[in-house]
Order: structure tokens, then C-alpha cells, then sequence
């Protein structure tokens, strides 16, 4: 099935705009849908409309019963990366193993599975990782497969190009990062394809690794991989970036490109990684003003952020006009996470989600951050759910998953907010508003 959010919106702006000609006397009468906008009721003649009236809360049963049988039957069409190879090997990515198999274990104990058609993952050629990371990156990923002394390695190599602490050396890191930008790629192909309106790969989303070598736990940027793919089709792509963390490799990217829109929501304060992502921080050349960072102090609450995010993305869409759009659903900005510092939770976040798929565009839904490994794999099945069912899952984890105990003390899929001071002023995020509505009014 899909999603026809065009329709919907047609109908909201229809009614919104009736306009009553010809007529002395008439009567509106309106209910609240669950879409949030109001269907009128037009009676004509005032004096012959007590009969009319008495059928009323029939007639706006049956628009209630149309307009949600519209939801029901124009939900998006779907895929899923899934693969044993592709699995096993984002399982070894260093502080973030086997959560990959989480989500989707959990994704298919709530029988999500059924509602999706799956993309079976590939390896990405070196052809194919070139295309954005340098020849002297990949060699050194190269050297440490099959090698029985990767200390050696290290030790004598002349550049370790980001291979140490947070990207620690491990073993055929080659094979890892072919498979996992493999999976972001098959995703974008199934999108130009037009096999399906939404791909997800919860395995994606490592947005800080850059051209020449590793950081923030990316070995690879998928991301910019999975988008150049998009580009073969749709001539203007946004990327949005949910992440804790500033998305700087995409950035870096396409920082003078005006076909690519990067969007990062992040928390930034002294000392914070990757520190970079200002609000000042525009693009450059021709790429001057396709580059919105909206910076974040600790605590920021569902409300506030869904507040800036919706006003933002309206803006963005309608200075824009992307072809297509990446979504980057990093799980660290959730509350509680170890490297986060945000108070959000799935369903203020999934608000966010809900109205990129609004737009109805082909949208690539990627994972990225997360470290908190039972609230990554909650928040991803969560976020599954809203996009393909439309409606919130059932909190209580089902007891036949296979990390069943992984979801104690609580095994509820709901994550609670956190408590943390909101250090983000009303004035203060008024004012990055401004400036942000500032510099997108200068795109062409």
C-alpha cells in the first residue's frame, strides 16, 4: 500500500479554503479529524436544513470512516535491507555490536517483517568506495585483511588515517565497511528503481567518516555513498540529521554543492564532538546557504525540538524543493544515552519522522548513533512501525524475541524522557530560528 499524503493535504487545503457562493443562509458544523484539520458541513437554506441536520452526525461519520480508510490504504510502500553477510558484519562494528541483529530481531517479533518488502544486501565494489573515500583510505583498510599481525601494522604504518581510539584497528575492516555501505546503496538503488517510496537500513547512517580516514566510531560514510547513488536519479537531495552529533563528513561533502540540502539538529558545547556545526556554518562557493546546523545545549525536551524541527523543515522543503531525502535517525540523541545529553524520547522524535513523510518523497530512513543498545533497537522498531503501519506498536516487548532479557527491568518499548535541565532558552532558540529563516530566504 501507499501513502498518498498529497491527497490528504489537497483535502486539508480544500476544506480550509471553501469558498460559499450563491448562498444567503448556511450552517458549518465541523468535527476534528485525526489528521488535524476540520471537514465542513454546508447547508444551503437555513430554513430547510433542521432535516438536513438530523443526519449530520451521520454524514460526518462516514467522512471521519473515508478519511481514515484514505490513511489506511495509501500507507507508503516499504523496504527493508536485510542479509546474513551484511548482518554479521555490521554486528562487529566496535561499541555498537550486535545491535544491528536487535533491531531487526525485535522488528520481526511485532511482525513488522510482513508489512515490508526486504532488499537483500551486496557488497559495495572498490570502485563504488572510491567514488567518495581516497585510494590511500582504502588501501590502508586493505592491509588488515588477513593479516595475523595487526599490531605491526600499526605500529609501522606512517598514517593510521583515523584507525585508533573511537575507530580502534580490528580485524578486515575492508570486507566490514564494503558491506556496510553495501546495504545503504541497495537501499538507494531499490529508491531509483522506484521499488518502493521509503527504504530503511537501520545498519546505515555513519556520518562522520570523511574522505581520507575513520572518526566517531565511522569507518565508512555510507551516507555520502548512498546519496551520490540517489543523485543518478533525483537532481536535488535533502539530508537531514537526527544524530546527537553534528553530521560533519556529509557536511564536508557536499559543503560547496547547491543540489544537496545538509540539515543537522545537534549538541554543541565546548568540548563536545565533533565540535563543529555552528549556526553560522552555511556552505560555501555555490554551496553558500544549502547548509542549516542548528545547534543544542543538554536537555532538550520532545516539544522544544519538535517545535524547531517542524517550523525548519517546511521552510527547508519549500526553499529547496528536494527530489529526495536522507534521514539520518541517530538513536544517541534519545534520553539516557551514554554520549547523548538530549531528554527526547521515540514519539517526540517520531513527530519529526511523521512530518518528512508528509512530503511524500522517496526517503532513504538510515540509523546511525546509539549506545544504548536495548533503547536503539526500541527506537528503530518504533520508528519502523509508525512509517510502515502508521500507528504507535504495542509497548510490551513481545517475550519470544531473542534479546528478550536485553529490554529489563521494564521490557516495555517505550523509553521515558530524561530529566536534565533544559539548558535551551526560549529566547535562544528564537533567535537561531531567525537567523536560520535568514539565511534560507538567500537560496535562489
Amino acid at each position: 500500500m501507499q501513502i498518498d499524503f498529497k491527497l490528504i493535504k489537497d483535502r486539508e487545503n480544500e476544506f480550509k479554503n471553501f469558498h460559499i457562493s450563491n448562498s444567503k443562509h448556511f450552517i458549518i458544523s465541523s468535527s476534528e479529524c485525526g489528521n488535524g484539520f476540520l471537514m465542513p458541513v454546508l447547508y444551503e437554506d437555513l430554513d430547510q436544513s433542521w432535516t438536513k441536520l438530523e443526519n449530520m452526525e451521520e454524514n460526518e461519520k462516514s467522512i471521519l470512516e473515508e478519511t481514515a480508510e484514505v490513511k489506511k490504504t495509501s500507507l507508503p510502500k516499504v523496504s527493508i535491507v536485510v542479509g546474513s553477510s551484511w548482518l554479521e558484519q555490521c554486528d562487529r562494528i566496535p561499541k555498537v555490536e550486535n545491535r544491528t541483529s536487535m533491531t531487526l530481531s525485535l522488528i520481526k517479533s511485532y511482525g513488522l517483517l510482513n508489512d515490508v518488502t526486504p532488499i537483500p544486501a551486496r557488497k559495495a565494489t572498490r570502485e563504488e568506495l572510491q567514488t567518495f573515500h581516497s585510494q590511500d583510505y582504502l588501501e590502508f583498510c586493505d592491509k588488515t585483511t588477513n593479516n595475523d599481525d595487526l599490531e605491526k601494522l600499526e605500529i609501522h604504518s606512517e598514517h593510521n588515517f583515523g584507525i585508533e581510539y573511537d575507530c580502534p584497528l580490528i580485524p578486515d575492516i575492508m570486507n566490514m565497511i564494503q558491506w556496510i555501505a553495501g546495504g545503504s546503496l541497495v537501499a538507494a538503488e531499490a529508491l531509483n528503481s522506484k521499488q518502493c517510496e521509503v527504504a530503511i537500513n537501520w545498519g546505515g547512517g555513519w556520518h562522520h567518516a570523511q574522505r581520507d580516514e575513520a572518526a566517531g566510531f565511522c569507518y565508512v560514510n555510507d551516507i555520502v555513498l548512498a546519496i551520490q547513488q540517489l543523485r543518478q536519479v533525483y537532481d536535488r537531495v535533502l539530508y537531514i540529521d537526527l544524530d546527537v552529533h553534528h553530521g560533519d563528513g556529509v557536511e564536508n561533502a557536499f559543503n560547496f554543492s547547491p543540489k544537496v540540502f545538509t540539515f543537522s539538529m545537534h549538541k554543541q558545547c565546548a568540548g563536545y564532538f565533533p565540535g563543529t556545526g555552528k549556526i553560522t556554518d552555511v556552505g560555501q562557493g555555490k554551496g553558500r546557504f544549502y547548509t542549516l546546523n542548528f545547534p543544542l545545549k543538554d536537555g532538550v525536551t520532545d516539544d522544544t525540538y519538535a517545535y524547531i524541527f517542524e517550523n525548519l523543515l517546511s521552510e527547508i522543503i519549500y526553499s529547496f524543493k528536494p527530489d529526495a531525502i536522507v534521514l539520518q535517525c541517530g538513536a544517541d540523541s534519545l534520553s539516557n544515552d551514554p554520549l547523548g545529553g538530549f531528554n527526547l524520547t521515540p514519539c517526540g522524535i517520531a513527530k519529526c519522522i511523521s512530518k518528512v513523510m508528509q512530503f511524500s518523497r522517496p526517503t532513504l530512513v538510515l540509523g546511525g548513533g546509539g549506545y544504548n543498545l536495548a533503547n536503539a533497537s526500541r527506537f528503530w522498531t518504533y520508528l519502523t512501525g509508525i512509517i510502515v503501519r502508521g500507528v504507535e506498536l504495542s509497548s510490551d516487548i513481545p517475550d519470544s524475541d531473542l534479546f528478550f532479557d536485553q529490554y529489563g527491568p521494564s521490557f516495555e518499548l517505550s523509553i521515558l524522557p530524561g530529566r536534565r535541565p533544559n539548558l535551551n532558552s526560549a529566547e535562544e532558540v528564537n533567535d537561531h530560528l531567525e537567523e536560520a529563516f535568514r539565511n534560507l530566504e538567500e537560496i535562489p
